[in-house]
């Protein structure tokens, strides 16, 4: 897992990109935890998500679970094909399963977020 990956506690993750953008996606974790997924609602390019707000959902058969935006910014890009192809979140949820990209307001933010160590603290003692 690549160490530029930070995590928030909701289970989702960014990656700081070169052009100033940032990559947000679902932990493996939270994708196993689903199981089956079914449904995936994405959010609009041009939307405006502030930390923590909910930006889509992604449902299972068994849950239907929000999905929230690690930091504040503008959605510029979302990956059209993972809703047709829900595996990708299972066979590579920090690569093909990348959710959406997302210009930060303030890059910061970014500072406020679990590294990879501390995101497995969290997963490590929650419950099943």
């Amino acid at each position: 897992m690549a160490a530029e990956l930070k995590f928030a506690k909701t289970h989702e993750w960014i990656r700081p990109e070169a052009d100033g953008l940032a990559t947000v996606g679902i932990s493996a974790y939270a994708v196993e935890a689903l199981t089956d997924l079914v449904f995936m609602q994405l959010p609009a390019v041009g939307k405006r998500v502030k930390a923590g707000e909910s930006f889509g959902e992604i449902e299972s058969v068994k849950a239907v679970s929000d999905l929230y935006a690690p930091v504040s910014g503008e959605i510029v890009a979302v990956n059209t094909a993972l809703p047709g192809q829900l595996e990708l979140l299972g066979k590579d949820p920090y690569g093909s399963g990348w959710v959406m990209k997302i210009r930060p307001d303030d890059p910061a933010e970014l500072t406020g977020l679990l590294d990879q160590t501390a995101y497995d603290a969290v997963v490590k003692n929650t419950p099943h």
